[in-house]
């Protein structure tokens, strides 16, 4: 009932003999990538392959909404819902012990094979609901990352979530803690244009699921609520930038975002968006009124001890040699800054950052400059603390001078930036990343608070000041107003030269990023576009209702909206759907959802090529809903039935007939039969 794999051991005792639960022949292709290529190999995979399953699954990025928690290796984890293994990687190097659940068999290979090394690492492949009573409840971690949402789908019954809570939560040892990562139903984004995330339509979870499910998100308030009623008042929450997914930034209520920080909002990975304003621009609003916790775009939630981190930025999607993390601890009232290396490659950065300190220390001696303190801390991995420094940064300043219309104010405080950064300039020394945000004023007191960007040779202080200007002037289109000639005439910057100044920028980044892409260039990559509103009006028009059928085509990449299409007219009754499909030769999956609800279907008649399909024979169909003779049941609002055309005989040019019947059902209504019908087969 085990299985070996490297150190890893997969546990089979609850396994029901098959998966419910597929992404399609791409999880195929992402379990041959974690059986042939390193972690390490990765990034350059990503890029290749240019596929949003694989970069969901196999991004180092997703580890970072659990790297920051505070464990150490006298620690158990439960991870529920582990898949294929985005975050057991973290917990596995952090904790003790790490006990995975999860439902599908080949999610389960592949998180095995990405981690064979890892011999702390115990994988349960089953229902949650089977393996839960056999776990013991002396955890000191339960993680539920994008698990919670399926509270419905995972329990059921009247009081899905507040039953979820408490089942899970009484496998806490006392003095541990439950983790919870979740979309905000009212997260910003999807108000500006983004699909939800489990259902990929629009304004679903801002109307309240209209259409029903077995999925639900929650505001702040929504979830404080369910806490409430399961006597739960233990908890914080945090505020993970742009999302949990892949996070770069986490904010908490002690250090909320300011003005300015919520620039990298263009997040749609696996599909088009709608774009209805600009977020930057409206975040900013919102932090100004207090109201930026409303509209995060997710939440995590940490029930038990309060961390002491009240704000982490991760900058591991740029070399291996550069990956670093920063934090803010608070204890006893007392803030430090932290920035400790993510991996071995980056020891060398963190300890260049210490000897950067030393060096711009000894040139800014006597100037009206300080280059905040830094000490080594001895870590297992190399980490240094600053002091934490009160104050606002001078772009913030700049930026009031443009509000007030007040350009002879912005530049005079332009020059003294100048003045200021110019001191001891014959130094071979110089912090190529001074920009405005990187300098704190309280006062006449101006201190850098970021050095990691220091270079062992002289710099023309007008090189430096240029990059701070143009860095400046990208983050925020409005600032533009500030009358950028006059600064350039003031370094004596002529039009001629400045090709070669955005050369040197753009060979500044090259170094920063080494070989790997940005997260922006990879959404490029990926090919997801960017719409205004009038044109998908179409298309939001030929979606409405929920009698209606949609076709996915996948050749090799897996399913996606682009290669998908509405079957007009299927419905030739009230519950009765027919429907010729012409499949050309390359098409190697074909998926067809017969409706956009839950419900209960019955094939009358179901051929490839005027041959009987053996719907009950999994090489040839699956379905995402159970089974049972002629008839499938669907708890979900995305009921999908796989057609496997490459396991048939196929010609170039192949003929797909369907009938049946299709009933739209309460959704718990299919939950239960589905549960009825799973109990009899283990019988």
């Amino acid at each position: 009932m085990t299985e070996q794999v490297g150190k890893i051991t997969l546990d089979y005792t609850h396994y029901p003999g098959e998966d419910f639960y597929c992404d399609g022949v791409i999880e195929q292709e992402i379990l041959e990538i974690a059986k042939k290529y390193s972690p390490l190999e990765f990034p350059k995979i990503i890029e290749e392959r240019k596929s949003w399953p694989i970069l969901y699954h196999l991004s180092e990025l997703r580890e970072n909404i659990v790297d920051w928690l505070p464990m150490n290796k006298n620690m158990k984890v439960l991870e529920v819902g582990s898949g294929c293994g985005a975050i057991t990687g973290a917990l596995a190097r952090k904790a003790k012990e790490v006990t995975c659940i999860d439902l599908s068999r080949q999610r389960s290979l592949i998180n095995a094979y990405r981690h064979a090394e890892c011999d702390n690492v115990t994988i349960h492949v089953g229902n949650f609901q089977d393996i839960e009573p056999v776990l013991p409840c002396d955890y000191d971690y339960v993680c539920l990352i994008g698990v919670f949402e399926y509270g419905q789908s995972y329990i059921g019954g009247e009081t899905p979530f507040e039953d979820f809570y408490k089942i899970i939560k009484k496998h806490v040892k006392s003095g541990g803690r439950l983790v919870i990562a979740i979309e905000n139903k009212f997260g910003l984004k999807y108000w500006a244009g983004c699909r939800e995330d489990h259902l990929g339509t629009f304004f679903s979870s801002i109307e309240d699921y209209p259409e029903g499910g077995g999925v639900r998100t929650f505001s702040r308030k929504g979830l404080e609520d369910i806490f409430k009623k399961c006597g739960e008042t233990n908890y914080s929450f945090y505020y993970p930038y742009p999302d949990y997914k892949f996070m770069t930034t986490l904010f908490s209520d002690k250090r909320l975002p300011m003005v300015g920080e919520l620039s990298d909002n263009l997040r749609n990975f696996d599909r088009d968006r709608m774009v209805l304003f600009d977020e930057k621009n409206v975040f900013d609003s919102l932090i100004k009124e207090e109201m930026f916790p409303f509209y995060s775009n997710s939440y995590m939630v940490v029930i038990g001890e309060e961390p002491d981190l009240t704000y982490c930025r991760y900058s591991n999607d740029r070399s291996w040699e550069t990956c670093i993390k920063t934090e803010i601890v608070e204890k006893d009232g007392v803030k430090k800054v932290r920035k400790q290396a993510c991996n071995e490659f980056s020891a060398d950065h963190i300890h260049h950052i210490y000897d950067s300190y030393k060096k711009l220390k000894e040139r800014y001696k006597g100037s009206k400059l300080s280059i905040n303190k830094c000490k080594l801390l001895k870590e297992t991995l190399p980490c240094v603390e600053f002091e934490f420094v009160n104050g606002v940064t001078l772009a913030e300043i700049m930026d009031e001078y443009l509000k007030k219309d007040d350009i002879d104010g912005f530049h005079e405080l332009f020059k003294e930036y100048v003045k200021r950064i110019s001191y001891g300039e014959e130094w071979k020394v110089a912090d190529y990343d001074m920009i405005f945000a990187n300098i704190l004023v309280s006062g006449d007191q101006w201190t850098v608070i970021d050095y990691e960007w220091t270079v062992d040779h002289a710099v023309d202080t007008r090189e430096i000041a240029f990059r701070s200007l143009y860095c400046y002037l990208l983050e925020n289109e409005k600032r533009n107003k500030c009358d950028v000639s006059r600064a350039l005439d003031y370094l004596q910057i002529k039009p001629e030269d400045m090709p070669d100044y955005q050369a040197k920028e753009i060979n500044f980044q090259k170094q920063v990023m080494g070989r790997r892409m940005s997260m922006p260039q990879i959404r490029e990559l990926l090919g997801q576009g960017m719409f205004a509103p009038v044109k998908w009006m179409g298309k939001i028009e030929e979606s409405a209702g929920k009698d209606r059928v949609q076709v996915y085509e996948d050749k090799g990449n897996g399913y996606s909206e682009e290669t998908s299409y509405f079957v007009e007219d299927a419905y030739v009754g009230e519950h009765s759907l027919e429907l010729t499909l012409k499949v050309i030769a390359d098409v190697r999956h074909l998926r067809i959802d017969p409706a956009m609800d839950s419900c209960v279907c019955r094939i009358k008649e179901f051929t490839f090529n005027g041959e009987p399909i053996p719907f009950s024979n999994r090489k040839a169909v699956t379905i995402n809903g159970r089974m049972a003779g002629n008839s499938m049941v669907f708890a979900t609002t995305d009921p999908n039935i796989n057609v496997h055309i490459e396991n048939m005989n196929c010609k170039s040019e192949n003929e797909i007939w369907l009938s049946m019947d299709v009933n739209r059902m309460d959704a718990a209504i299919c939950a239960d039969l589905e549960n009825e019908l799973k109990r009899k087969i283990r019988l």
